[in-house]
């Protein structure tokens, strides 16, 4: 208790000074508790948006040759083809799914008087596998649907809104798509990705690509196809041995890389990955400066104050107080200063973070709400004892450095 009670005293000697200090490291530790919590809502709100984009999938599309290859001049136009797709299958190995898409443009979608413009597209129930597809009403295309070519569609939330003002489950309703009727089969919930490939499903109606290839006479065109890796198997396997047999069938140049665009999602996965460890970086470098500011405040102070008590310290070394003690007593001065300073801005830092959790859930932002861990929290209470202890070393071992007789003379 006596220990305690002096270490309390010498901080309370001077409030305005140990205020003033405790300032810098309550200031240093809010502001990493507020920018780990801002940073964890901005990496939420990006993974968010690509939550239901499969990471282990890639799109490719046919584009122009690069290259001259067996009589062909480069500049070729060509066209990936549906039966390509069986090829594919047989050939490369740890494909989890395969789904074409094909595109008819823009065309008037109407039921009775209700009417609006939509992008008609062919898939196959293997789309779902790249892109999340959740329902509000009914199913989405299956393989039945696909073999019998049957004339059945899903809606674009968009699209069902417009056709359908008043709402109810449009299953089994009829709509024409151009001149060619469809069934409704299913409504699309609303998409909430940034991430899609060849368009915004919200505005799609979705056909099976069978009966797209037939009704438009589109022959066996894809216009783009898109891929899933099993699980634990890097896309770039499967990117790679898709391309190779298409330029192989096609007779396109292996080394043409030209000839095929391409998204490898898991590629983009990394850059998105490295981006938020650099932010991660960042904020802790940027929390630590100030801290580390702070904790040089704390050290200065505790040299002045070493300063100050310079007689009685060598009063104490001439009863016989070892330099063990001495340098408890300073380093538990600094400790006790700091502890109390951080772990004030750890709790004010935990309370802007739960507000602005509250502000967010009603604005209309992709930040998720922010967030700090427990296990952060108590990093950064580690951060701060060793902060405490490191401030108070350098003051210390001036202590120690105090002679008891130049001591005891000192005015």
């Amino acid at each position: 208790m006596d220990f305690f009670s002096e270490i309390w005293q010498t901080i309370s000697k001077n409030r305005s000074r140990s205020l003033l200090t405790a300032f810098g490291v309550f200031w240093g530790m809010l502001m990493l508790i507020v920018l780990i919590g801002l940073g964890n809502a901005l990496s939420g709100g990006i993974y968010s948006q690509i939550s239901g984009f499969a990471m282990n999938s890639c799109t490719m599309g046919a584009a122009q040759t690069g290259k001259p290859y067996k009589g062909f001049q480069r500049g070729r136009q060509w066209e990936i083809q549906l039966s390509d797709l069986d090829v594919v299958r047989q050939r490369v190995d740890d494909i989890e799914g395969l789904s074409p898409m094909v595109f008819t443009g823009s065309k008037t979608i109407s039921r009775g008087e209700y009417h609006g413009d939509y992008d008609l597209v062919g898939v196959t129930p293997d789309y779902t596998k790249v892109l999340v597809s959740p329902l509000l009403y009914g199913r989405f295309i299956n393989e039945i649907d696909m073999r019998e070519r049957r004339k059945v569609c899903v809606l674009g939330i968009e699209a069902y809104r417009k056709l359908f003002p008043l709402g109810g489950n449009p299953i089994g309703e009829r709509i024409f798509c151009g001149s060619i009727q469809f069934t409704i089969v299913g409504v699309r919930k609303q998409n909430e990705n940034s991430i899609y490939i060849g368009g915004d499903p919200d505005k799609m109606v979705q056909a099976p690509v069978t009966t797209i290839q037939k009704a438009y006479n589109l022959g066996e065109t894809v216009h783009i196809l898109m891929a899933v890796a099993k699980p634990n198997v890097p896309v770039s396997e499967i990117e790679k041995g898709i391309k190779d047999v298409l330029k192989e069938r096609h007779q396109i140049a292996p080394d043409d890389d030209k000839a095929l665009w391409g998204f490898n999602a898991e590629e983009e996965m990394k850059a998105l990955g490295y981006l938020t460890m650099g932010l991660t970086a960042l904020i802790w470098l940027i929390g630590l400066g100030t801290l580390i500011s702070g904790a040089i405040g704390v050290t200065n102070i505790m040299l002045v104050t070493v300063r100050e008590r310079t007689k009685e310290i060598g009063i104490r070394r001439a009863i016989g107080a070892s330099p063990w003690v001495i340098m408890r007593q300073i380093v538990a001065e600094s400790l006790v200063l700091t502890a109390m300073a951080g772990l004030a801005g750890i709790m004010a830092g935990v309370g802007v973070v739960l507000l602005t959790g509250k502000i967010l859930e009603h604005s209309d932002t992709f930040l998720k709400a922010p967030n700090v861990s427990f296990g952060v929290a108590v990093s950064c209470l580690v951060i701060i004892i060793i902060i405490g202890i490191l401030a108070g070393l350098l003051p210390a071992i001036r202590a120690l450095n105090i002679k008891p007789i130049e001591a005891l003379s000192e005015e």
